[in-house]
């Protein structure tokens, strides 16, 4: 069985793409453009790893992991956060969360891949 992958973004055409990219590499594509269902999914049956934008309403990035990590007690869940922003970096170097990454817009196929094998294995 494949890993399932929640991809969380309110941009339709960058969730359509990542779906695509996410099951070309193998693994199943979990998109959601609603960040509470999402949240709610992620608590009943949690996936394998998250792809998270950050600029997301009506909570963005930050307060969906703090929930996620602090709420839901699941610090040994990947969280992969997706974003444009490069301040992003230092913010995530300040966690000093091991199961954090990010990948910066826009994307590669290789890059997804080296992302989230990082945590998933190749």
């Amino acid at each position: 069985m494949s890993h399932k992958i929640m991809i969380v973004d309110d941009d339709q055409p960058i969730l359509e793409l990542m779906e695509i990219l996410i099951r070309r590499i193998g693994y199943e594509p979990l998109p959601t453009t609603d960040v509470i269902q999402a949240l709610e999914t992620i608590k009943a049956d949690p996936p394998s790893l998250v792809l998270l934008d950050v600029m997301m309403t009506p909570i963005d990035g930050w307060q969906f992991l703090a929930r996620v990590r602090g709420d839901y007690m699941m610090t040994n869940l990947p969280v992969i956060l997706f974003t444009a922003s490069p301040l992003v970096e230092e913010r995530i170097a300040r966690l000093q969360d091991p199961m954090l990454g990010m990948l910066e817009k826009p994307v590669s196929l290789n890059e997804l891949k080296k992302g989230i094998g990082k945590f998933l294995g190749n």
